[in-house]
């Protein structure tokens, strides 16, 4: 799987933009500031319908206009694809596949499976519940299409349910109402967890054989699956936490509240692990997604790299750069320096300036 081709127009601060990438190593260095990551998000998005940093549509249209524009060619399995999205400020954004208009954003996941990793991903074993949910749901989301439907319709419970809590505070008479919430609540959520628990139980292997070779052998570290309840008492430690729930407003219980834990003998990363441990445990997670990937679709994902190796030292990039050699990947860099001692093969090099790209080849 790789992409072919992107055009962006009217998208942050591009004007217009085609690019033809290789299917393998590509290159897009210049300052920061001038539109690198703006092209790795506009990929994540045309392949996920949305920002990796969490914008809203409207917040990727180029000031002063009223749409944006994004066009992708990609191969799959021997057939080309291709993905057309305008975003607009007024309304929601549309999506076509191969020319056909598509109802739900949903049936685009899948169809490219990709992976985004920035310094921020750095953080996510030390950073807090939230950003370790967000990256099983994004995976998750693209490799199972009913986890994905799950997952909607679990989010969408959980908003009425607060709601509701919310109104019941003037209207007493509404109580009774939330079993039917509740229970919704509880077929969804348990699909969810399930499905959560295999997914961990896959990538925790490859996350502990991945450390060991960062680390010389030196650490082990196990992930496991952390649910804030078990899917058996569920429906019970629902039913427990309402009166809570009723003075809170809010859902105090369900997946919306997992989380993963990194254990390394016996100790947990999260709270006692040092920088360069929880750094590695990191870079383990996110190679552990690609191979997850490729086991899971037979196929390889496309990997988009955000300044990622400046943070990196030798060792780890090294070792990163050897994982990618046969997946198509996009590094953003602030300047090629860095790749010359290294045996990465740069197979395509772009210069970003001022929302503008300009292609040069590497003999």
């Amino acid at each position: 799987m790789y992409v072919n081709s992107l055009e962006i127009g009217n998208f942050r601060n591009y004007d217009f933009a085609k690019i033809e990438f290789h299917n393998k190593t590509n290159i897009l260095y210049g300052d920061n500031a001038q539109g690198k990551t703006n092209i790795l998000e506009s990929i994540f998005v045309c392949g996920t319908t949305k920002s990796h940093k969490g914008s809203k549509d409207q917040e990727l249209i180029r000031l002063g206009e009223e749409e944006a524009h994004i066009r992708m060619h990609l191969t799959k399995k021997s057939m080309m694809h291709r993905i057309d999205m305008h975003l607009k400020k007024s309304k929601g954004k549309g999506i076509a596949i191969d020319g056909i208009p598509i109802k739900r954003s949903a049936e685009l996941m899948g169809l490219l499976n990709v992976i985004f990793f920035s310094p921020e991903d750095l953080r996510i074993i030390k950073n807090g519940p939230s950003e370790r949910r967000k990256f099983i749901n994004m995976e998750l989301c693209q490799l199972d299409s009913l986890y994905l439907h799950d997952l909607g319709e679990y989010n969408k419970t959980l908003m009425q349910r607060n709601k509701l809590l919310k109104q019941i505070y003037n209207q007493p008479s509404l109580k009774d109402t939330l079993d039917v919430w509740d229970m919704n609540l509880v077929e969804y959520g348990s699909r969810i967890m399930k499905r959560r628990e295999k997914f961990v139980e896959e990538i925790s292997e490859i996350v502990t054989k991945v450390n060991e070779k960062l680390t010389g052998n030196r650490e082990h570290v196990k992930m496991f699956y952390e649910p804030d309840t078990v899917i058996d008492a569920f429906a019970a430690k629902l039913k427990d936490s309402r009166e809570k729930d009723l003075k809170m407003c809010s859902t105090s219980v369900g997946p919306h509240r997992d989380d993963l834990c990194f254990i390394n003998d016996g100790i947990d990363i999260r709270k006692y692990g040092s920088q360069g441990q929880q750094r590695t445990c990191a870079l383990s997670l996110k190679l552990a997604e690609i191979e997850l990937v490729k086991r899971t679709i037979g196929d390889s994902p496309l990997l988009l790299l955000d300044d990622v190796l400046s943070e990196l030292d030798r060792n780890r990039q090294n070792y990163l750069l050897d994982s990618i050699h046969d997946i198509q990947t996009i590094i953003t860099c602030t300047g090629i320096e860095e790749f010359i001692d290294s045996r990465l093969t740069l197979d395509r090099i772009f210069k970003v300036s001022k929302g503008t790209v300009s292609v040069g080849e590497r003999e």
